[in-house]
């Protein structure tokens, strides 16, 4: 966001900074619900601490966004049963390499996890997992392309039941042919995992490219509707893209932002700390 650095720059507030500040972030990809929010607060911030430099507007809304994008963080894992994972998002955001990123970060803490091939419609897809499982350590259960992905999430919760798996990560597709209705499909997924494993999917994780545009708000908003979303995965943090749409869509959503993707090796996978995100947003 050089405009951003560019604001901040110059002098003391006046309402033309306020108001260039607001379009700033707007085109910047926050979101206009978060972006109006976040400068509301700002003024009140700046006249409450007497602050009259964009300095040190600067810093409080760096503590705003923080405050903003610090939510309560998951649940914790279920006793007793695996913990079911359920990876959702549209195609191209980074799903199946984020489900075996997060299957390397279980593995690392000695647990055994287990892969599901859920994207049925992509034969690319269900090979990349069994790539990406491979290089992970997990298991992997899969069926023919073309298979009802419901009956492969039913066929994999048996296994790990059976094998002692502790953590059962499900791929999903992101786009369906047109005969069936993607959102209906990981509807239907949802209610098969539940039957099988009453509670479950414990954690429904919606990866988001770093360069979604605004657009990114009415993806997230069509998946929470489906299954209710408990946390987000921003990829591609890697590039240029800053990552700001994660704003507008927590600010939606109200639910935790869970990792950050910052490249293609299996260690690329970060815990997503709040302030660590603002400031290098408004960099």
């Amino acid at each position: 966001m050089r405009r951003l650095d560019h604001l901040f720059r110059e002098g003391e507030l006046t309402e033309e900074f306020f108001d260039s500040l607001e379009e700033a972030l707007i085109l910047g990809d926050v979101g206009v619900e978060a972006a109006l929010k976040l400068i509301e607060q700002l003024r009140s911030e700046t006249r409450r601490r007497k602050v009259r430099s964009a300095a040190e507007a600067r810093e409080i809304l760096v503590e705003e966004i923080a405050a903003m994008l610090s939510l309560q963080e998951e649940p914790p894992d279920p006793g007793g049963d695996p913990l079911v994972i359920l990876m959702v998002g549209v195609n191209g955001s980074g799903k199946t390499t984020t489900a075996a990123k997060l299957a390397h970060r279980y593995r690392q803490e000695g647990r055994q996890v287990l892969l599901v091939a859920g994207d049925t419609f992509r034969a690319a897809a269900i090979e990349q997992l069994q790539i990406w499982a491979e290089r992970a350590g997990a298991a992997l259960i899969k069926q023919q392309p073309g298979s009802d992905p419901s009956a492969v999430f039913y066929d994999a919760l048996h296994a790990a039941r059976a094998r002692g798996i502790d953590v059962v990560i499900g791929d999903t597709a992101g786009r369906l042919h047109t005969r069936v209705n993607l959102m209906e499909e990981l509807k239907k997924i949802h209610r098969v995992i539940s039957r099988v494993q009453p509670g479950a999917p414990h954690r429904v994780l919606l990866v988001i490219d770093a360069t979604t545009g605004h657009n990114g708000i009415a993806q997230a908003r069509y998946f929470n509707e489906a299954v209710p979303v408990t946390g987000l995965v921003l990829t591609k943090l890697d590039g240029t893209a800053r990552g700001g749409i994660v704003v507008g869509i927590q600010e939606v959503l109200k639910v935790p932002v869970s990792y950050v993707g910052v490249g293609e090796k299996l260690d690329d996978l970060l815990p997503f700390n709040a302030a660590d995100f603002a400031r290098a947003l408004l960099a």
